[in-house]
């Protein structure tokens, strides 16, 4: 343990000693039971003799402050009263009123432990090859431990930044000069960067309707309004977007959270609105690794002709969220903009994770653990589509969606989604409503399901208490 001693000329040393420890020990930074240092290591530290440290603690033993052990050291003793601290004083600091508004706001649903978990966004890390990921890790130490102490490049690991560009030219349809790509921490950094270099006080930004609250919030912490536009079947209301918004945040390859796909037309509409607006578009393709009917659209940055779109994407569906990297492809008009503010943010990502993922994707691993993936998500989705189109039709309806890990069903019966939900938390059973993905005012009743996290065979377990619950409404 650590204990900050120090004594104050040479005059009663132990007597200094003496307070100083029993000060520690009544103010609670010595607790029951903790092991105090060694004599010999005391007296080296203070530059004192054993015999003054022995007086010191013989002291503190007498007054029943410290026990020793034989053979084993001096502990506090275990049969002290515990401290009681007097409450801290709470400075009066205020934080920025837009911050205050935020965390007064905070709308991303609580996603608990459950035993049967319907967490939409979230990914089976069951399923993930930890052995060769550890490989990978063990191949990226041996490479730092090679290389000189040093802080790395901002933008990212250069080799992963070529193994993320060839995997999105090839599955993703993005034209992309890997110098062009940003290593995130996420993808909430990379829109929380987009906010901070393009967005000043009183810009307006634009989200879909209902959308993704962080990336909303990550636009009012920069100081803009910002405005939802509704989506319909084919994706954003293009028609209705605003004259003057310096930014539109979209997801058009799964909108999240109700998980169509936006249509070609509307695509080119899009593009044609930012153009003639000399707006920007984030295209964030959070889970498009997962298609399950038809073939993909091409990406709104592969369509874009002038540079108009920033690409985001994120490991975090398809290897585990506590990885925490994701990717931005920059516009190249902001790379030396978003370099700086990524480097203000955090100098850089974590370096041996990057690694080992470039390393990961460049053995093969990565396209054979996603489509392990892809495989087993269908099943998933398979089993719950039937049952949302048999006993559990009366009530809930499924909404299109042709990719993602997640589907959204609108309730065909007024119900009270808030207390339904509730009600299958207390059975063991996590469902989200679709009501806080609304920021505009009242949506669609729905629910959503995320099938990532859960295993096949517990999913009509899972539906068969819901189905309990709604023939109780």
């Amino acid at each position: 343990m650590e204990l900050h001693l120090a004594l104050d000329g040479r005059q009663d040393l132990a007597g200094q000693l003496y307070r100083q420890l029993r000060a520690a020990i009544l103010e609670g930074r010595l607790a029951a039971g903790d092991r105090l240092p060694p004599m010999r290591f005391v007296a080296e530290r203070l530059a004192v003799s054993r015999k003054t440290v022995g007086e010191a603690y013989e002291r503190l033993a007498a007054e029943g402050f410290l026990q020793g052990k034989v053979g084993s050291g001096t502990y506090v003793s275990s049969n002290l009263a515990p401290v009681e601290r007097p409450p801290t004083p709470t400075a009066a600091l205020q934080a920025n009123p837009r911050w205050q508004t935020i965390a007064a706001n905070w709308r991303m649903p609580a996603q608990l432990p459950a035993r049967y978990s319907f967490a939409g966004g979230t990914t089976d890390k069951r399923r993930f090859p930890f052995d060769a990921w550890r490989t990978c890790l063990q191949r990226a130490l041996r490479l730092q431990a090679r290389s000189p102490a040093f802080y790395a490049e901002a933008l990212g690991y250069p080799e992963l930044r070529l193994a993320i560009s060839r995997y999105l030219a090839i599955n993703r349809a993005v034209r992309c000069d890997w110098q062009d790509i940003l290593v995130s921490q996420g993808a909430q950094q990379a829109i929380d960067l987009l906010a901070r270099v393009m967005l000043t006080p009183g810009d307006l930004a634009v989200v879909e309707e209902p959308g993704y609250p962080p990336a909303r919030m990550a636009f009012e912490a920069a100081g803009a309004r910002v405005l939802g536009v509704p989506v319909d079947r084919e994706g954003l209301r293009v028609d209705c977007l605003p004259e003057q918004a310096k930014l539109v945040y979209v997801t058009p390859s799964h909108q999240f959270p109700l998980g169509q796909a936006m249509s070609l037309p509307r695509r080119l509409a899009l593009l044609e609105w930012a153009r003639s607006r000399q707006a920007l578009i984030i295209e964030d393709d959070y889970d498009g690794e997962y298609r399950f009917d038809g073939r993909p659209l091409e990406s709104l940055q592969g369509l874009d002709r002038e540079g108009r779109v920033a690409y985001i994407g994120t490991f975090s569906k398809t290897l585990f969220p506590e990885l925490r990297l994701g990717y931005l492809l920059m516009p190249a008009a902001l790379r030396g903009e978003l370099t700086a503010a990524k480097q203000l943010a955090d100098q850089h990502s974590e370096s041996l994770q990057q690694m080992a993922l470039a390393h990961f994707i460049g053995n093969g691993e990565f396209a054979k653990h996603t489509r392990r993936l892809q495989r087993e998500y269908a099943q998933r989705r398979q089993r719950l589509l039937s049952r949302l189109a048999g006993d559990l039709a009366p009530w809930l309806e499924a909404l299109p969606a042709v990719a993602g890990i997640h589907l959204a069903a609108r309730l065909r019966q007024p119900l009270d989604c808030t207390r339904l939900c509730a009600q299958l938390a207390e059975r063991g059973v996590l469902l989200l409503d679709l009501a806080p993905f609304y920021a505009e005012g009242p949506g669609m009743p729905g629910l959503l399901f995320g099938f990532g996290a859960i295993e096949a065979q517990d999913i009509d377990p899972a539906l068969d208490i819901l189905l309990g619950l709604l023939r109780q409404a």
